[in-house]
């Protein structure tokens, strides 16, 4: 199987398609756990698919330092080493590299960074960080792009933009030669020889330059998928809403498009409402190691007091494994005492939690009642009394 996307319903601007990869479809809207380091954290893959997951993030930046690529490919390729036979995206490792802020010099040629691990000196290239993807062997790889914060001027945004095209032409030709080339032969199982390329759409909050990158992008090849990067990075909510309404009518309609580290439950109905069909985010496995869950009433704090003798479950909507068999009684007492099942229990609880919001979207668009049921939703999200009150 190679890589389509085929358009199933709309309903207004809210989309519900099909995008198939070499390992399997996955039904779109879609939310992806973050395996940042081949694995999301403290959940097993099996856990991972009973909770509908049908694609997973792995990151090239955190997979390059440690085990390394040339691990990674003799072991197998990403799919075999980490256990999950699904579909897997791997970030370019833009982000982090472009974070690292006084550890990082950047040029036209690429970005040299110190390791955020040993300090040791490393150089990422567009043609370096595709080789490094290629090596992991995902079904979707990200370009190597220039990450600018949500508040930059529209000089520093256009200045990364238009770097990031420039990338992508050299990460498309890179992507080319790498698949006329044999693979290593030191791998243990045959690796995808297919692979889809997604370009990232830049310009922070400056809406004219988001439609000028856009449509360069469409014009250089015609892509498997289109990535929307920049956004959630300290920007207001409005203003990301504002550059998705843009983007939502300057990609093509052909192809999936990917919001990138956006995964918030309103965001994630605020994407979907703007034509949005791949989404990511570490929140829910990092909120849950924290403490706090998502439910279908707000966010709840199982660390607080009050929750001490509640015998009912984390969120009674819920039918995941965390809320059909234990209390917030029980929870609050595992993070009290300092239980490692409790960040468990929560990070499935929230994975689950965002799964199933988006595949009621889906089924909402299917239906062709996609803004009642969204209006619906954020209105008890944000407008329901705290769990604990009478």
């Amino acid at each position: 199987m190679t890589f389509s996307f085929t358009l199933t319903a709309t309903n207004g601007h809210a989309r519900a398609g099909a995008f198939s990869t070499p390992h399997g479809v996955v039904e779109t809207p879609a939310f992806m756990p973050v395996g940042t380091l081949a694995t999301v954290k403290a959940l097993d893959p099996a856990e991972l698919h009973a909770t509908g997951a049908q694609m997973l993030l792995a990151n090239a930046y955190h997979l390059h330092l440690r085990p390394g690529e040339d691990v990674v490919r003799r072991l197998g390729g990403l799919h075999r080493f980490m256990g999950w036979d699904g579909p897997l995206l791997t970030d370019s490792g833009g982000f982090q590299v472009f974070s690292l802020e006084t550890l990082r010099t950047i040029d036209e040629e690429g970005v040299e960074f110190r390791s955020h691990i040993d300090g040791s000196r490393r150089y990422f290239t567009p043609e370096s960080v595709m080789r490094i993807e290629r090596d992991l062997g995902a079904d979707v790889i990200m370009q190597f792009d220039h990450v600018t914060p949500g508040q930059s001027d529209l000089a520093a945004a256009r200045d990364a933009a238009e770097r990031s095209i420039r990338w992508l032409a050299r990460c498309q030709a890179e992507m080319e030669r790498l698949e006329n080339t044999p693979r290593a032969a030191d791998t243990a199982q045959e690796m995808p020889s297919a692979q889809a390329l997604f370009p990232i759409v830049q310009g922070g909050t400056h809406t004219a330059l988001r439609l000028e990158m856009a449509a360069q992008i469409a014009e250089m090849h015609d892509w498997r998928g289109y990535a929307i990067g920049g956004l959630s990075v300290g920007e207001e909510k409005p203003l990301m809403y504002e550059v998705l309404d843009a983007m939502d009518q300057a990609l093509p309609p052909a192809h999936p498009r990917y919001l990138m580290g956006v995964g918030y439950p309103e965001d994630l109905l605020e994407g979907i409402r703007r034509g949005v069909d791949l989404f990511d985010c570490v929140a829910p496995t990092r909120m849950g190691r924290n403490g706090t869950a998502f439910t279908a009433t707000g966010r709840v704090n199982v660390r607080r007091a009050e929750l001490r003798d509640d015998a009912s479950p984390l969120d009674p909507t819920c039918d995941c494994p965390t809320c059909r068999r234990f209390s917030r009684g029980y929870l609050r007492h595992l993070f009290v005492a300092d239980e490692m099942l409790g960040p468990r229990l929560l990070s499935l609880h929230n994975v689950h939690f965002l799964i199933s919001l988006v595949r009621a979207a889906r089924a909402a668009v299917l239906s062709g009642s996609f803004t009642a049921f969204a209006d619906r939703w954020l209105d008890l999200y944000f407008h329901s009394p705290p769990p604990s009150a009478p």
